[in-house]
Order: C-alpha cells, then structure tokens, then sequence
C-alpha cells in the first residue's frame, strides 16, 4: 500500500516537513518513492508548498493519505479536484463544470487566507504598537521619579546651603 506522508527535516523545536510518497512499509523519514512537497508549521498560516499535479496523480493512483496530509491536501482543494474528477468519469458533470467548480473555491478560499495574512499581521502591528505605549510610559514614570527625587534633594540641599550662608553673612 502506498502513503502520501511527511517525513520531518530539520533540528530540534525547528520542525519542517517533506510531504512524500512512501511504500506504508518504510520508516517515516526513511525510503521513499518520489518527494512531492514541503510543510512548515512554525509560519502564520503554515506554509505549503506541494506539486499539486503529483498529488493529484498519485491519488488517482490510490494512494492513500495520511490524516495530516488529507488536511493539507484538503486546504490546497486537491481532494476537492479528485472529488470532481470521480464525478467527471461516472459522468455525473462535465470537465469544464468540474473546472469551473474548482477555480470558483480556489478563489474563495486564496481570498480567505489573505484575509487571514492580513488579520495576523494586522494583530502583530497592534501588539507592538501596545509595547511601545506601555515602554513609553514605563520611560515617563521613570523620568518623573527621577525628576522628583532631584527637586527633593535639591530642595534639602537650598535650605542647608542657606543655613551656611546665613552666619557667614553675620559674621
């Protein structure tokens, strides 16, 4: 039986993926027969990079996926093209409404990961923006007291000062 899966790359915490096609046999980052793309969980979305054409085939072929990869492959409208194309070959629909139905859910869903890059970074302007507010009136507070502590010392200095040069004026 063969597995569309990931086998993992890279160091430790630093986690990214191949996205291959292995016999179900082999070991998860051992043999494979064809790498098909790459994952990265640690970007906001995730970025997936896969031959979408291959996957395609390779589902056609009976490959089955795993559940990760179904999710990747789902999100990436390829389960959703194997859908149609089932469809298109019990004769169900034609080619060029599956190829339709295809673009139209691509475009929604492209519309909504923007949206979703947008909001993310959108929320990161916002929280460093809040840092720097917060710094800023950390800095504040801070001049403040250090202001106020040099108007007490100078004002204990001023009357000291005045007390030794008082008798001297006398004198």
């Amino acid at each position: 039986m063969v597995r569309i899966r990931l086998a993992r790359r890279g160091r430790r915490k630093l986690a990214r993926f191949d996205v291959v096609v292995a016999d179900a046999r082999a070991p998860r980052d051992g043999r494979f027969i064809e790498k098909i793309g790459t994952y990265n969980p640690l970007t906001v979305p995730a970025t997936i990079e896969l031959d979408e054409e291959k996957a395609f085939e390779w589902l056609m072929k009976g490959a089955q996926p795993s559940d990760t990869v179904r999710a990747m492959l789902s999100y990436r409208g390829i389960l959703l093209r194997k859908h149609l194309q089932v469809g298109v070959i019990k004769g169900a629909l034609t080619q060029e409404e599956a190829d339709r139905r295809l673009a139209e859910w691509k475009k929604a869903k492209e519309a909504k990961i923007q949206a979703k890059r947008e909001r993310v970074a959108d929320t990161r302007k916002a929280q460093a923006e809040a840092r720097r507010e917060a710094e800023r009136k950390i800095r504040e507070a801070r001049a403040e007291a250090i202001r106020k502590k040099a108007e007490v010392a100078t004002e204990s200095n001023e009357p000291a000062a005045a007390e030794e040069s008082a008798p001297q004026q006398e004198g």
